[in-house]
């Protein structure tokens, strides 16, 4: 192992840092690397010193991103400085995507002349398809976590993508019938604005969805900088709730679950690859409710996404109640033959993301961004 790899890696968010965390655990079997950038615990455990903190990127919402404004700016501008100085041979930016689009027009414009690599595609197949476009001056390649996307970015102009899959498919559960009996998993986000609109409702629903035959318990995965908050959060809710490293201990708590409710976003594909089935819900802003509307109400959780059929219910509103939820809940969890149908669902859902759809197969992520990494260093000597 002689090569030596210089690589800036940035994570806006939970679900960033666990795929950021596989690709540099990919990187290290096979080259010496040279670590830096912005992540979590996950990326932490490989070695990362972030230059700040996560926490400060991982904002949703028009209302949140205004009250931290001035801090997004200038975290903006502490990358783009960092990245300048160390001129590190690669550069990738996991999601957050208006945080990454900004940082890479700010680095092209100051003369980075590395590869720039965005890991996780933008939406454009839900809205602003011309995004696209937008992004191929900016970036050399990108890596899709989800099937059909390399194929809606060649068709909009967008820069080379490759599909790469999701760290879930390392830790799917093959079961094959619904439980009888498990725990009840709340996955309230883990963003501050959802958090906020989220937990109270979840607490509204607690005592009733405990009382359900089968359940034997309700459970809070989160991620260790949110367990002390939670802890405190739920100590005064009228039931108990066990509040678990979702980090360390997903593929047990998954197992016994007999089902979950869970805020829309990359733990709705976490939960299918594990066969857990559960009803999707997400409290939108003011902001949020319009361009949603606007849209027209389209599928928010991925499992219906990429299965392009609803799957799983979603409650998806600006005025989420705790009766709306509760009734999709006591449908999911007092049905066996609803929760043997996501379960078979979840097994195709499987099949796709393992083999990728034609002519677009699954590559390794980190064959592909030593093969982007090479193919510049190619075009540097010829120049």
């Amino acid at each position: 192992m002689h090569e030596r790899l210089r690589l800036f890696i940035l994570a806006g968010e939970p679900s960033g840092d666990r795929i950021g965390a596989d690709l540099v655990a990919r990187l290290r079997r096979q080259v010496c690397l040279d670590l830096m950038g912005v992540g979590g615990d996950e990326l932490a455990a490989e070695g990362l010193v972030p230059i700040f903190p996560m926490a400060d990127l991982a904002v949703m919402g028009v209302t949140d991103v205004i009250l931290r404004l001035p801090r997004l700016l200038w975290r903006l501008e502490q990358a783009a400085r960092a990245v300048l100085a160390q001129r590190p041979d690669v550069v990738v930016l996991v999601d957050a995507q208006d945080f990454s689009r900004l940082l890479a027009r700010r680095l092209r414009a100051r003369g980075y002349r590395g590869r720039l690599i965005l890991y996780v595609a933008p939406s454009v197949w839900a809205r602003h398809p011309e995004r696209a476009a937008r992004l191929r001056p900016l970036f050399d390649a990108v890596l899709a976590v989800l099937p059909f996307e390399p194929a809606v970015m060649e068709r909009l102009g967008g820069p080379p993508t490759y599909y790469v899959g999701h760290p879930a498919l390392a830790e799917q559960l093959s079961t094959p019938t619904a439980r009888d009996e498990g725990s009840v998993l709340l996955l309230p986000g883990s963003r501050e604005g959802e958090l906020r609109r989220h937990l109270p409702v979840f607490r509204a629903l607690a005592a009733t969805l405990a009382r359900q035959p089968g359940v034997t318990g309700l459970v809070m995965p989160t991620l260790p900088s949110l367990r002390r908050r939670l802890e405190d959060e739920v100590a005064g809710w009228p039931v108990p709730v066990e509040i678990a490293d979702r980090r360390g201990e997903r593929p047990a708590l998954y197992g016994a679950a007999l089902g979950a409710i869970c805020v829309s976003g990359t733990a709705t594909l976490e939960l299918a690859l594990a066969r857990v089935p559960m009803a999707v819900v997400y409290a939108l802003d003011t902001q949020q409710a319009r361009i949603y509307a606007r849209l027209g109400r389209p599928a928010v959780s991925l499992p219906n996404i990429i299965l392009e059929r609803p799957l799983v219910p979603e409650l998806v509103t600006a005025d989420l109640t705790a009766a709306a939820v509760e009734r999709a809940a006591l449908a999911l969890f007092g049905s066996r033959q609803a929760r043997q149908v996501q379960i078979a669902g979840f097994g195709a859902l499987a099949e796709v993301m393992e083999r990728g759809q034609a002519p677009h197969g699954r590559q390794d992520p980190a064959e592909q961004v030593l093969s982007i990494w090479r193919g510049g260093q190619r075009a540097s000597i010829g120049a």
